[in-house]
């Protein structure tokens, strides 16, 4: 079975000590080549300027294709496209497109003169002919979808806008992928949708970012974590239960795989080496 070929997500960095936790990140994780990396926005578009910063700054200094986060929330149409138009003329090729997060929690609603909605932002983007475009996809039910029927419907109405590729939801099992993948199929989608992976870092914020993104917790990995922190395994189990998940997928047909890194590197790194990565290139720079 050969490699998959992967991307990874960064987050952009809030402080000093963070662009160095950023760097060591992207030196620790770029020699395995990957296909992108992206750039997230924080929840309510909180970190929209650090976000350009970073993306702009790791193409500029790596040479990896970098695809930035951009989404809906607290901004008028023209100033989206103008955040767009400044990625173009930076030679940003690449954005995942949502609909983002409403600030303080709560339900999303639309900045007077803003995108409704993720499938009008897919749309005015890829009318301007700059960008490829991935968007989310939800193999557990959206919290805001009344079921997984609904999140299919609305990922093929993104798909129909103009998306390229989709990024899932991370989940802790890959029969849950798979029954998602399948009914996408039915469904007429026949764009590439790439898994994403949560290398379990820290079981208790897992957890909590599972409640509220709405990804269902086996009883069997709660039981398994109990027992690993109870005995100092927790890292030991992490690594297996990544890297069996990313196995069994690849195993389903799945040639490329998303992960979450959290900035935090070495777990991603040592999935991906088990998985039969081996180090490519080296950064020339960072800044």
């Amino acid at each position: 079975m050969p490699a998959p070929t992967v991307s990874y997500e960064f987050f952009p960095p809030k402080d000093l000590a963070g662009s160095f936790r950023l760097w060591d990140t992207l030196n620790v994780l770029a020699p395995y080549a990957p296909e992108f990396v992206s750039v997230t926005y924080g929840a309510g578009g909180t970190t929209r300027q650090l976000t350009h910063e970073a993306v702009t700054t790791i193409r500029k200094s790596t040479g990896l294709k970098v695809a930035a986060h951009l989404t809906c929330v607290d901004a008028t149409k023209a100033e989206t496209l103008q955040i767009a138009q400044r990625y173009a003329d930076a030679g940003v090729t690449d954005i995942v497109a949502l609909r983002g997060d409403a600030p303080g929690g709560g339900l999303f609603q639309p900045t007077k003169d803003g995108f409704k909605s993720s499938v009008e932002l897919i749309s005015a983007l890829k009318n301007t002919g700059n960008f490829t475009l991935r968007v989310g996809a939800y193999p557990d039910p959206h919290p805001e979808a009344i079921n997984t029927a609904q999140d299919i419907d609305y990922l093929k109405a993104k798909f129909d806008a103009g998306a390229d590729a989709a990024i899932t939801q991370f989940f802790f099992e890959a029969d849950t992928f798979f029954r998602f993948r399948d009914a996408c199929v039915k469904a007429g989608i026949d764009k590439p949708i790439l898994p994403g992976i949560l290398p379990i870092e820290n079981w208790a914020g897992t957890r909590k970012f599972a409640a509220r993104c709405g990804a269902q917790i086996p009883t069997w990995l709660e039981e398994a974590y109990a027992a690993a922190i109870r005995d100092g395994r927790a890292d030991l189990l992490s690594t297996a239960i990544a890297t069996e998940l990313c196995t069994d997928l690849m195993e389903g047909g799945v040639d490329h795989l998303h992960f979450y890194t959290l900035n935090r590197p070495e777990l991603t790194r040592d999935v991906c080496v088990a998985l039969g990565l081996s180090p490519q290139v080296e950064l020339a720079q960072v800044a």
